[in-house]
Order: C-alpha cells, then sequence, then structure tokens
C-alpha cells in the first residue's frame, strides 16, 4: 500500500463459536463484509476490541489470513502486533505480514509497565520499526497498558521510515495535539469515537473507533462529512455518535460492542472466559442507545 490510512477503520471483533469456544471464521468474515460495505476503509484485527489478549497465536495468525480474503484492493488490513517482548513483538510482526497485513498496529508492553523506562519503550520501537516487513503504527492506550507514549518519545521516532504515525486511545486531546504538533507528516488516528471531529479539526487522518463495529456508517460519515467540506454536518453527526462511545464502548467495554452488534444484526456473539456477556439490564439499555441514536435494533427472540 503506498497511500496511508484515512477515515473509519473498524477495531474488527472476533466471534467465537458459542458451542466450541473457537474462533468463528464464517462470522468473522461475515461482519467484515458488512462493515466494510458500511463505510469503513479498512479493519484493524487483534487488537483490544478484537480481544487480543485472550487469542493465542495461532488464531491470531488466522484471523488475519481469514479476513485477507475480504479486505478488497485500496482497502487498510491492519494487525495488532504488539506483545510483551520485542522479541515477540517482531516475531508478530512478521507472522502478520506473511499472512497479509498491510500494517501493524504496536501497543506499549504492559507487565512490567512500572520498570521499562523511556529509553527502554524508545528502543523498543525502533528495533520492532527496524525489523517489522510492513509500516507500523504506535498505539497508545494507557487505560490497559499503564504506559502511556509521550509526545517526547514520539519526537525521538519521528525520523524512522518505517513508522507511519500512531493511534492515541488516550482519551486526552492534548495529548493528540501533542503528538500531531511533534509529528507533523505522522499518519494520526483518533482511537475515541467520541472525539473523531475534534480530532479531524486537529488533523487526524481518521479514526479507528469501537463504534465503528455496530455504527460504522455513522462514524465514517463524520469523516466523509468534514473531508468534503461540511463540518456542520460532520458535527450534527458527532452529536449521535458520542453517546454510543460513552454509554457503550466506554462504559461496557467489548462485551457492550457485541452485545450492540447482536442488536443490529451483526454477530457479536459470547465472550471468551474470564470476560463476561452482558446481563439482561445492561443489554437493554444498550438497545436504548442504538434506538435514541436512530439505529434500527432488532428485535429480541
Amino acid at each position: 500500500m503506498t497511500t496511508r490510512p484515512r477515515g473509519l477503520l473498524v477495531p474488527i471483533t472476533t466471534p467465537f463459536d458459542g458451542a466450541t469456544g473457537d474462533v468463528a471464521p464464517v462470522s468473522l468474515r461475515d461482519n467484515a463484509r458488512q462493515l466494510l460495505a458500511s463505510g469503513a476503509s479498512g479493519l484493524v484485527a487483534g487488537g483490544s476490541t478484537g480481544e487480543a489478549a485472550l487469542l493465542a497465536d495461532q488464531e491470531f495468525n488466522h484471523i488475519i489470513e481469514w479476513l485477507r480474503d475480504v479486505v478488497g484492493d485500496g482497502q487498510w488490513l491492519i494487525a495488532g502486533t504488539g506483545r510483551e517482548s520485542t522479541r515477540a513483538t517482531v516475531e508478530a510482526c512478521r507472522e502478520a505480514a506473511e499472512r497479509g497485513a498491510d500494517a501493524v498496529l504496536v501497543r506499549t508492553p504492559a507487565y512490567y509497565a512500572p520498570n521499562i523506562s523511556h529509553s527502554a519503550l524508545l528502543d523498543h520501537f525502533q528495533a520492532v520499526a527496524d525489523e517489522s516487513p510492513v509500516p507500523i503504527f504506535l498505539y497508545n492506550m494507557p487505560k490497559y497498558t499503564n504506559l502511556p507514549i509521550p509526545a517526547t518519545l514520539i519526537a525521538s521516532l519521528v525520523g524512522h521510515q518505517n513508522i507511519w504515525g500512531a493511534k492515541d486511545s488516550s482519551g486526552d486531546l492534548k495529548n493528540f495535539s501533542a503528538y500531531r504538533d511533534v509529528a507533523p507528516d505522522w499518519t494520526m488516528l483518533m482511537g475515541s469515537a467520541a472525539l473523531c471531529y475534534a480530532a479531524l479539526e486537529l488533523g487526524a487522518a481518521g479514526t479507528i473507533a469501537a463504534v465503528g463495529c455496530f455504527a460504522p456508517e455513522l462514524v465514517a460519515t463524520i469523516c466523509e462529512r468534514f473531508f468534503d467540506g461540511d463540518p456542520a454536518g460532520a458535527g450534527s453527526t458527532q452529536e449521535m455518535v458520542a453517546p454510543l462511545h460513552t454509554g457503550i464502548v466506554s462504559r461496557l467495554g467489548v462485551a457492550g460492542v457485541k452485545s450492540a452488534m447482536d442488536a443490529v444484526g451483526l454477530i457479536g456473539g459470547p465472550m471468551r472466559a474470564p470476560l463476561a456477556a452482558l446481563g439482561d439490564g445492561a443489554a437493554d439499555g444498550v438497545r436504548r442507545l442504538l434506538k435514541g441514536a436512530g439505529l434500527h435494533a432488532v428485535d429480541a427472540a
């Protein structure tokens, strides 16, 4: 891919078979086709919304292969390859590239976060970028890693030709703006659908947002209208999307996302233990939020 990602990239969930608990490839591909047909410019597989931490390496590799069959020319397939060691991260990047990923999204290591210095983290990302066969995007997700990527580290990496940009899921527009200031030529992607419009105003190329898993048309419309020179239209759509992020993604996590997918006729399905599905009350709340945004929820059985 010689172009750069733009617009909505959906961090696709991982559907599991209710009987066996295995990854369900038919459901995965069915979801992918519908999401791509609904305005997404690409998919991110094996990320936080995809229950990445609960997947075996072989499952991750198969997921990339299965999605490569669906993602068309000019559409992006990005793989989440952050692992706990530099060695394992490099290997995951190689495996993802071999199976067809166009780029990789690399989070900070999490387990030893309190013991990883700024210089060690810098060395980690430099080594991964040196060895990855495909471009990398840094992934700032302090909610889960407890190890944020500071703008000073971005500034130290800005000259690396194999680092194309970053996804910022800090939820802090000041942090996103600092990234843009130190790396104006990078492709910056907002990780929160609630902040999509504001990030576009700050120079974002688009968003990797979990709301896109169940409301892809709405999130894609924010980007499309903004890029088409219709900020008022983008802003009005943003007002519809923000409650979906706050009430479903931020409050309920992946279980909320999968429940919302089931409600709109996509395939969310079960969680992988130890994560658990929503209770009936929370699921009813999800359906109310969807209807409030004008999304037609499928009647519960």
